[in-house]
C-alpha cells in the first residue's frame, strides 16, 4: 500500500464526506468540494486508484475500497475533534476549520489521542 501525502489524504476524506452528504460522488463533485481543478482530482484519483484506496465504478463514481475508508475515517475524526477541540477553547470557527486541515495532516496518533480524551 502507497504511503498518503496531504492531498491523497484530502481527497479521500472528500469522498468519504460527500458519500455520507450525497450517496454518490464523481470527480466533479470532489473537484467543487476542495476547490480543486479537475486535473488535479483527476490525477489524485489516478494515484488512489492505483495505490488501492478507490475504485471508480463503470458509472464514473467513485467508492472507497476498505484501506481507503479507513484512512479517510481517521483524517475526518482528526478534523472533527481538532476543530471542536480549538473551538472549545475559543477560536474563531473558521479559523479552526482551516487549523484543523493543516495538523490533522501531521499530528501524530499519540498526541491525537490524548488531545481527543481531553474533557471526556
Amino acid at each position: 500500500m502507497t504511503k498518503l501525502h496531504r492531498s491523497g489524504e484530502d481527497h479521500l476524506e472528500a469522498v468519504l464526506i460527500l458519500q455520507k452528504k450525497n450517496g454518490s460522488v464523481r470527480s466533479k463533485d470532489v473537484s467543487e468540494y476542495l476547490n480543486v481543478t479537475k486535473p488535479s482530482v483527476s490525477r489524485a484519483i489516478s494515484l488512489l486508484k492505483d495505490g488501492g484506496f478507490l475504485i471508480m465504478n463503470e458509472d464514473k463514481t467513485l467508492t472507497l475500497t476498505e484501506a481507503g475508508y479507513e484512512v479517510a475515517e481517521q483524517v475526518y475524526e482528526k478534523h472533527r475533534v481538532l476543530k471542536n477541540r480549538l473551538v472549545s477553547l475559543g477560536v474563531d470557527p473558521e479559523i479552526a476549520e482551516q487549523d484543523a486541515c493543516g495538523i490533522e495532516h501531521i499530528i501524530s496518533r499519540e498526541s491525537f489521542e490524548k488531545i481527543k480524551n481531553l474533557c471526556t
